[in-house]
Parts: C-alpha cells; sequence; structure tokens
C-alpha cells in the first residue's frame, strides 16, 4: 500500500491493492440521478477515472474541471470522475460548472469503488486522489495515488496513458 497522508498526517487506505497489469475490478456507485452504475457499463471503452475526495473542494474542483476540458480531445476515452459527496451535491456542483463532458459518480453508498480499488481513507471515509486508466477490455494499464492528498495528480501523465491505452 502508497504512504499517503492528509494535510501532512498520514492515513490509512482500506481495500485491495490494485496494480498496473490487473483487471480492473467491477464497481457500483450511484450517478446524480441516484442509478448505479458499474465500470461494465463502460465495456468497450477506455476508462480514465479520476478519484477525488470531494469536488467542493479547491484542488479538487481544478482536477475535475481539467479532465472534462480534456475529455473531448482524447478520443474513446469516457472519463469518469468518483467521489464520495452525496449525489445531490454532485449534482449542484456539475451544474454551477457546466461540467458536461464526463460522468461524475458517488461512492458515497457502499464505498465500494474505494474498497475494491484500494483507495478508501479509513480515517475520514474520503477517497484518496488518484487516477486510474483501465484499457477496453477491462485491465488497468495506469495508476498514480497522490501521496498528499491535497495535491494535484500527474495530468499529462494521465492524459497520454488514456490515450495510448486501448
Amino acid at each position: 500500500m502508497a504512504n499517503i497522508t492528509f494535510q501532512g498526517n498520514p492515513v490509512t487506505l482500506l481495500g485491495k491493492d490494485i496494480n498496473v497489469g490487473d483487471q480492473a475490478p467491477d464497481f457500483t456507485a450511484l450517478s446524480n440521478d441516484l442509478e448505479e452504475v458499474s465500470l461494465s457499463d463502460y465495456k468497450g471503452k477506455v476508462k480514465l477515472i479520476s478519484v477525488v475526495p470531494s469536488v467542493d473542494t479547491g484542488v479538487c474542483s481544478l482536477q475535475t474541471q481539467r479532465f472534462n476540458n480534456e475529455a473531448g480531445k482524447i478520443g474513446n476515452v469516457q472519463v469518469i470522475t468518483v467521489s464520495m459527496d452525496l449525489p445531490f451535491a454532485q449534482k449542484r456542483w456539475v451544474e454551477e460548472n457546466k461540467v458536461d463532458k464526463l460522468d461524475i459518480l458517488s461512492d458515497h453508498r457502499d464505498a465500494d469503488f474505494g474498497e475494491k480499488y484500494g483507495v478508501l481513507i479509513k480515517e475520514l471515509r474520503l477517497l484518496a486522489r488518484s487516477i486510474f486508466v483501465v484499457d477496453s477490455n477491462d485491465k488497468l494499464t495506469y495508476k498514480e495515488v497522490v501521496s498528499e492528498v491535497g495535491n494535484h495528480p500527474d495530468y499529462d501523465k494521465a492524459l497520454e496513458a488514456a490515450g495510448q491505452a486501448e
């Protein structure tokens, strides 16, 4: 497991530690309309999964907006943001920020994504900032778990990995 900090303090990540080359675990989260959505709903597409603690905070908001802006430029790639925010809060944020090129999913109900991808922060019940790229055959081709939750991920590397995945 990665050594992760939140505001400089060590935190514990729960769940399975998955690695590049592994089959991406199927997960279930909620859409902003309270519908269940799974990884399998994106079958046949490359998925760039951007994970943030809360879209209502500065870095998370910027990260989600950055990937929304890039989403139309990277071909057959479905960009998905996952957070622990309630679907209602996500929907409000999406409307306020005019985010329309990615799907935003809530892991609040079951923390299914967080546990299956090993990014659930035990002490806070938030998700660690991370990026996963899953190819069209649902194999993990790129992973970044940001060591300090408040820092930005490497956007360029993630976008390059998504563009190269098939």
